[in-house]
């Protein structure tokens, strides 16, 4: 990986610990300025406005207990990183695996999550 690529790697840790944390202004502390957040079976929030509320949402209704695992992260451009992972863990009692795709933009030197979405790897339930 070259030095980008590894901020990136690190970048998605302390994405992980906050999403453990339930700590929506760390989450926030990464988000670039138009981000998006696309959770599965839900509409996309589109702008920090909108991605914080999804946020608090989600962690007032579950504790996440994940674990990411970085499959890929390339440099497509400059500015644009796309990483690809893959987590399991636990939403309170149920167990859970997902593959997310993040799309990240360096912003006045820093990375930030211009793009996130996922979606489980686990059967629908009938």
């Amino acid at each position: 990986m070259n030095a980008d690529e590894q901020a990136v790697a690190t970048l998605l840790a302390r994405y992980q610990d906050a999403l453990n944390g339930s700590d929506t202004a760390a989450v926030m502390d990464m988000y670039a300025p138009d981000g998006v957040f696309m959770p599965q079976h839900s509409p996309s929030s589109v702008g920090l406005a909108a991605v914080q509320q999804a946020y608090e949402a989600v962690f007032s209704a579950i504790t996440l207990t994940v674990e990411f695992a970085v499959a890929e992260v390339r440099q497509i451009a400059p500015d644009w990183v796309l990483a690809r992972t893959n987590s399991a863990g636990s939403v309170k009692i149920h167990a859970t695996g997902e593959e997310e795709l993040f799309l990240l933009q360096k912003v006045d030197g820093a990375w930030k999550i211009a793009r996130y979405c996922f979606s489980t790897t686990n059967p629908p339930r009938a």
